[in-house]
């Protein structure tokens, strides 16, 4: 028998939820697809007019984020009671640079990484979802399991 409090059920972010949460951290996982296989990167982000955008130098991520193929990037955070995901899916567009683009949401986007990153790609957007719950004891999960000698 279990003496649990019930937890409260998952919630389903609307779409301006998603994008507050998505504005409050900076680093989240951009997955594409590179010849067939999913792969995952982290990126440095930021939020533009319903938009995410990154920076990133020349190669894989580069390539496969500048293809035919949809992407998508997940952010996640948490506080002591409630932790959040959401996950942004749509098309890549690689960006010139432009007086508006480096005045603008790309003065600001710096990676963690040192190198040159001097490509800037935009997702656009086809869907935004997001989860919300509360955050369970991790004594909830433990089970005590007695050891008898084998006989």
């Amino acid at each position: 028998m279990h003496n649990d409090p019930p937890q409260a059920p998952t919630e389903v972010l609307a779409a301006g939820a998603c994008w507050d949460l998505l504005r409050g951290v900076s680093v989240g996982h951009l997955a594409v697809l590179v010849d067939g296989y999913p792969e995952v990167f982290p990126v440095n982000y930021k939020v533009d007019h319903d938009t995410v955008l990154f920076r990133t130098g020349e190669g894989t991520k580069l390539r496969a984020a500048g293809g035919p193929l949809a992407v998508a990037l997940e952010a996640d955070g948490h506080d002591d009671a409630q932790a959040w995901s959401v996950l942004v899916k749509g098309k890549a567009v690689i960006l010139e640079p432009s007086e508006e683009l480096l005045t603008g949401a790309g003065l600001t986007l710096f990676p963690w990484q040192s190198g040159e990153k001097n490509h800037f790609v935009r997702i656009v957007p086809t869907s935004v979802s997001g989860r919300r719950f509360t955050i369970t004891s991790p004594l909830t999960w433990w089970n005590h399991v007695e050891h008898g000698a084998a006989g």
